[in-house]
């Protein structure tokens, strides 16, 4: 990649260039390693904090590197292995997924005995509960199927 700037401000987005002035937040929360926080001027820092508004805050100035010096620095790549789900619930055994109740027992022979005027059996509860894991198996394979990490109610 042939880049003839070194970053983009976050504010503005102008092109902050190589071996010149630029400045940071000096709340640490604002720096994160994967999404630096570099502004091109102090106007466009005051337009951060302002909309974070942050309490005793400040503009700190750099200096970008020359291109020379960041062409050469070490590059970090992240690299996750792809899984399938075949290879994925393969590489999980029976005895690394927890094997508990997952009703609130009280509230389920409640239930059934405000509704019904019935007893309920105490091996209802791993029956209940492999049904309810049953279907979370499948609101995952939903929700991985639409791209997400997350299991939302339209996934059951």
């Amino acid at each position: 990649m042939d880049q003839n700037y070194w970053r983009k401000c976050i504010v503005c987005k102008k092109e902050i260039n190589f071996s010149t002035k630029y400045y940071k937040c000096s709340v640490g929360g604002c720096d994160k390693k994967r999404a630096p926080a570099q502004f091109c001027s102090v106007d466009c820092w005051g337009v951060h904090s302002s909309t974070l508004n942050h309490k005793s805050a400040w503009s700190e100035e750099y200096h970008s590197p020359s291109k020379a010096e960041w062409e050469s620095a070490p590059k970090v790549r992240i690299i996750t292995p792809k899984t399938t789900t075949s290879e994925t619930s393969s590489s999980l055994s029976n005895s690394d997924i927890p094997n508990d109740v997952l009703v609130v027992v009280s509230k389920l022979k409640a239930y059934i005995k405000a509704s019904s005027d019935m007893n309920t059996s105490s091996d209802v509860n791993d029956a209940l509960s492999d049904i309810i894991r049953r279907e979370c198996d499948r609101a995952v394979e939903s929700a991985k199927a639409d791209g997400r990490r997350t299991v939302m109610a339209r996934d059951f």
